[in-house]
């Protein structure tokens, strides 16, 4: 939003959420019936082909959006070094807005102006007639029209909202208030009805001048150098007509420098040319791979999770993954996909972090859970991890922790593989279990003597049971054969009498639970029974009179910069144990491999976690559900809340709020009573916040009594 909006600022069919998409669909289906039915005379094929063409150019911002965040993640030729987070995304949520808006008018035209229907497919000199209006009134006017957008009255009302993207994405490029999308398109429209109106227009004169304008839109935004030194060697007077990322990048930087609008000939003429823009040319292209210190190894879980990948569709990466109907209309591009990373077949970089000194990255394997468990997939996996190992050992980078099921015993013995077939490995490798165990520890409330353990064994099973044991408290075992293998590991220690077999009689509310929980085993559970997994994956939910905790992971600190997606299933900000294991490895410097049936310290590490800033997610995700949360949601649905508590006690909480227009609360630790005191003035005080507020405010009172029933 801008400083102080102005007019016009909110796109008309804003309140109609993921609905908007309906605005076009009389036209679409009348202009799809008109051609199936009519005559091969009649048949208009210009008004036909608006749908398909606004489908492509959905394709086309698609591929520039992932494109630009896999170049960036790697860092070659890398513009701008700055983050990226997750007020900038939903910020630009709404980059498809203009692409409607774009098909309301053509449709409209196609309407009223009966002179442009019938439209032949190409004329060459409404082509030409099209780019020299372009280069000309149009390149001229919007230079103009940019530098009175930059006077403090326009600015602070409309184009600021374009300037808050210091980093720019792809999508950066039409992200506008609706008044500043009308002035361009009207600007746009030069070219465009003067082809109409001298009968010289074409399918390809239109179709082909927006596509010029989305492909140039969005590589001035992309934020890497993509344009090499021998185009304009070849070509010197190319620099006046064809503008560069690292060109515009200096706009968003510089703000009072090169306002072109894809030709930099005005800037040239009007003397705004900034002085650095060729050095930073020169330096961006000469920018190779970026080297990490740390490498998170992950894969990728269902054919859709594609799409929930920092690569992906950059408002579903920034989300939980969660399934959704409309994706399954996707499945064409579903299967291309998983054709492509069939074919593939080896990692790619995710996204890029940066944690005080250290550079981390996420590399992913093209394979899917269901493949893990094939046995004739193993070798071609396990390949997949050794050459991911080499190329990091290659590469100087100090860890590589590897997550969900890279690790499993079934697979590679937890690593250890490796380690014995690469003894000299300089590369520590981490499975991640001791903060895992650590971290399941630290979830269960105070006060615990019993839980109930049931879940396939794993080396993280086997170390919680036994850290449980030798604390005293009882593990019940829900299957016998779980309970021999948990006899057997235990031995004949003192331990061990704390194990027992579930029956009835010893019922809990707090289970611990991994992979292979039935929802038969989940109905025996008691009303309010906390579900706590120490798997990789989540349980399937079943009981809405039970609560979940998120699978072992932690709240990130504010200094993990360029967070702009979640991790698979997790909320916003909160990352896998796992993950976390190779970041504190790597800031503690511990020179020892994690892996085989290594467990660390978890005392050790879970106090090193903390040191570095990182806090338990314990509070049940239930608490989610809580009336100012869903009210919220309702309300302003891009407002993004996150809870955990800290030290395991309910009373003492951390509340986050990541609100794109405003930031009303910063991380804070305080008992429920300060924070409702500090929280109802603080909120009150903005007059933009006030209305929503006072229902949320309102809404408080009754979240007290779920609160009273999670802390009894």
């Amino acid at each position: 939003m801008a400083l102080k909006p102005g007019i016009l600022t909110e796109w008309p069919w804003t309140c109609l959420g993921n609905f908007k998409y309906l605005i076009l669909a009389p036209w679409v289906i009348h202009e799809t019936y008109s051609f199936m039915v009519e005559n091969e005379a009649e048949r208009d094929f210009s008004k036909f082909s608006v749908f398909p063409f606004l489908l492509t150019r959905f394709l086309h911002n698609q591929i520039w959006i992932s494109l630009s965040r896999y170049r960036t993640a790697k860092g070659s030729n890398r513009i701008v070094d700055k983050s990226i987070e997750f007020e900038q995304v939903d910020r630009e949520r709404n980059w498809d807005d203009q692409i409607i808006f774009t098909g309301i008018l053509f449709y409209l035209g196609f309407m009223f102006v009966k002179v442009a229907n019938h439209l032949p497919v190409w004329r060459t000199d409404g082509v030409i007639l099209t780019i020299l209006l372009h280069a000309g009134p149009v390149e001229f006017l919007y230079y103009w029209l940019h530098r009175a957008l930059h006077h403090h009255f326009l600015y602070s009302r409309y184009h600021s909202h374009h300037h808050s993207s210091i980093v720019t994405e792809p999508i950066t490029s039409v992200i506008h208030p609706f008044a500043e999308h009308i002035a361009y398109f009207a600007l746009f429209a030069i070219p465009i009805l003067t082809s109409v109106l001298t009968g010289t227009a074409s399918i390809a004169s239109f179709s082909g001048y927006i596509t010029y304008i989305d492909f140039m839109n969005n590589m001035g935004h992309c934020n890497f150098e993509l344009i090499p030194n021998w185009f304009f060697s070849t070509f010197p007077p190319l620099k006046f007509i064809m503008y560069t990322p690292s060109f515009h990048s200096l706009h968003h930087t510089q703000f009072r420098t090169n306002y072109s609008l894809f030709m930099p000939f005005y800037d040239y003429v009007y003397g705004t040319v900034d002085k650095s823009s060729d050095s930073l040319y020169h330096t961006s292209l000469g920018k190779k791979d970026e080297a990490p210190d740390v490498v998170h190894l992950t894969h990728l879980t269902t054919p859709e999770s594609i799409y929930h990948l920092h690569l992906g569709f950059a408002s579903l990466a920034s989300r939980p993954h969660n399934s959704t109907w409309y994706l399954w209309l996707m499945w064409p591009v579903t299967l291309c996909s998983m054709m492509i990373t069939r074919i593939y077949g080896r990692t790619f970089t995710v996204e890029r972090n940066v944690f005080k000194h250290l550079k981390l990255q996420t590399w992913a394997i093209p394979k899917y859970r269901i493949q893990y468990y094939m046995q004739w997939q193993r070798e071609s996996i396990n390949s997949v991890i050794e050459d991911a190992i080499l190329e990091a050992e290659d590469k100087g980078i100090k860890v590589l922790s590897l997550g969900l099921l890279n690790q499993e015993k079934e697979l590679n013995r937890n690593c250890e593989m490796y380690i014995r077939r690469y003894p000299q490995l300089k590369l520590k490798l981490v499975d991640g279990s001791s903060l895992a165990v650590a971290v399941v520890l630290n979830s269960i409330p105070k006060g615990t003597t019993r839980v109930i353990l049931r879940g396939n064994l794993s080396k993280v099973a086997y170390s919680i049971a036994l850290a449980l044991c030798q604390g005293g408290i009882q593990v019940s075992a829900v299957r016998q054969e779980e309970y021999k293998k948990l006899k057997a590991r235990l031995g004949n220690t003192e331990a061990a009498n704390n194990l027992v077999q579930y029956s009835k009689s010893n019922v809990t509310k707090t289970w611990l639970v991994g992979d292979g929980l039935s929802e038969d085993e989940q109905s025996k559970a008691l009303k309010g029974t906390i579900f706590i997994p120490f798997s990789q994956f989540p349980p399937k939910k079943t009981r809405k009179d039970c609560f979940y905790n998120n699978t072992p992971s932690m709240l990130a600190p504010k200094h993990l910069e360029n967070v702009d997606s979640c991790e698979n299933w997790l909320p916003r900000r909160v990352i896998s144990a796992w993950r976390v294991a190779g970041i504190v490895h790597g800031l503690e410097d511990w020179n020892v491999h994690e892996c085989g049936d290594t467990i660390l310290n978890t005392e050790e590490i879970w106090d090193a976690t903390l040191r570095h800033g990182f806090r338990p997610l314990t509070l049940h995700k239930e608490l989610y559900r809580c009336s100012y949360f869903h009210w919220c949601n309702m309300l302003e649905p891009i407002a993004h809340w996150s809870i955990a508590s800290e030290q395991n006690n309910l009373e003492t909480y951390i509340v986050r709020i990541e609100y794109p227009d405003s930031q009303l609360f910063n991380d804070q630790s305080q008992d429920l009573g300060s924070w409702y005191n500090s929280f109802l003035p603080t909120t009150l005080a903005s007059s933009n916040e006030a209305p929503r507020m006072v229902i949320l405010t309102t809404m408080f009172f009754w979240d007290l009594l779920l609160y009273s029933r999670l802390k009894k």
